[in-house]
């Protein structure tokens, strides 16, 4: 097998209809886990305290600091497909992930919660989804197809690699690559170093002040996303905010990538990049040619951009550099 091959088999293939009911009820689960760090945690720019990331057995919180020395980390293992609670103080805890609805999810989570010492009250109504229904009353989404989410987590496991070696191109301020569990996507974020226009808001399922802050400065964004009903696959995005004038024009590479105008962004579909000939080399063709037309078309300062880094190499320090 070439290594072509082997890199196209690490991408799974990821069928949305098989998706569609358990990404529902795990969007929801994630955001009961999403919200405790909302309550713990202090507000960071752009909203960055609040995300999950790719962990080697699924998505996790990373430490929260939870009153009285505690620290708290919970895991979604979606390899043996169990919510981990794990404490500082205490023993580890947690449950099996199989079919449930929301409302047993949240009981079962914040009596776990409770069993290690933590009283938090989370705000209980979901963000960014139709028709939200409070977690303690949704009886509705209780889907969990293992196959299916864990297909969904090497998928993401590939994504967030090639995000990271992305991120690395860039000298300026650059968010983690995380999961927004309001929208369910995993993204990272370049900044120009400028503030953008007050943003209008108007995002349904996420208060104004929320978006406006996350938006004050200029970004150049990127991401995936399992896709929903109106888009039922997956695929990747890249948008700008303010997006310049021409932007929707812009050469955008490879061939697949097309400009949504509903959405206001570049669109690529994952089984693009999966059936690819270099998947890896496929999607970073994305990331930077929409990137690119974002930076030209902005009139970003080149100086932030570097090439991308290489394991065990430091950057080169120009000659002069330094005590500047």
């Amino acid at each position: 097998m070439s290594a072509n091959d082997l890199g196209r088999s690490a991408w799974p293939e990821l069928r949305f209809a098989e998706w569609r009911d358990s990404g529902a009820t795990l969007q929801l689960w994630t955001q009961v886990v999403g919200k405790l760090r909302v309550a713990l945690e202090p507000w960071l720019n752009h909203g960055w305290q609040v995300p999950l990331y790719v962990t080697a057995r699924g998505l996790g919180s990373s430490p929260i600091h939870a009153g009285g020395g505690r620290l708290v980390e919970v895991e979604f293992d979606l390899v043996d497909h169990r919510l981990a609670v794990r404490s500082s103080q205490a023993p580890e805890r947690g449950f099996a992930l199989e079919p449930m609805s929301v409302a047993t999810f949240y009981r079962r989570f914040m009596a776990e919660l409770a069993a290690i010492g933590v009283e938090v009250e989370i705000s209980t109504l979901p963000n960014e989804v139709p028709d939200p229904i409070p977690f303690p009353a949704d009886e509705t989404h209780a889907a969990y197809a293992p196959a299916a989410v864990q297909a969904l987590w090497r998928a993401l496991v590939q994504v967030d690699r090639v995000f990271r070696h992305f991120r690395t191109g860039f000298l300026g301020k650059a968010s983690p690559v995380h999961l927004f569990w309001g929208a369910f996507d995993l993204a990272v974020t370049r900044f120009s170093g400028r503030p953008a226009p007050l943003h209008k808001g108007g995002i349904p399922g996420l208060p104004d002040a929320v978006t406006r802050e996350a938006y004050s400065h200029e970004v150049s964004s990127a991401g995936f996303w399992p896709g929903n009903d109106a888009y039922p696959q997956a695929a990747f995005y890249s948008y700008a905010y303010p997006a310049p004038a021409g932007f929707e024009a812009a050469r955008v590479e490879p061939a697949g990538a097309v400009w949504s105008a509903d959405m206001g962004e570049w669109l690529l579909p994952y089984e693009a990049v999966r059936s690819a000939a270099d998947p890896d080399a496929t999607l970073l063709q994305f990331l930077q040619s929409t990137y690119r037309a974002a930076a030209d078309l902005g009139r970003w300062d080149p100086a932030l951009e570097c090439e991308l880094g290489v394991p065990g190499r430091p950057r080169p320090v120009p000659a002069g550099a330094a005590g500047r």
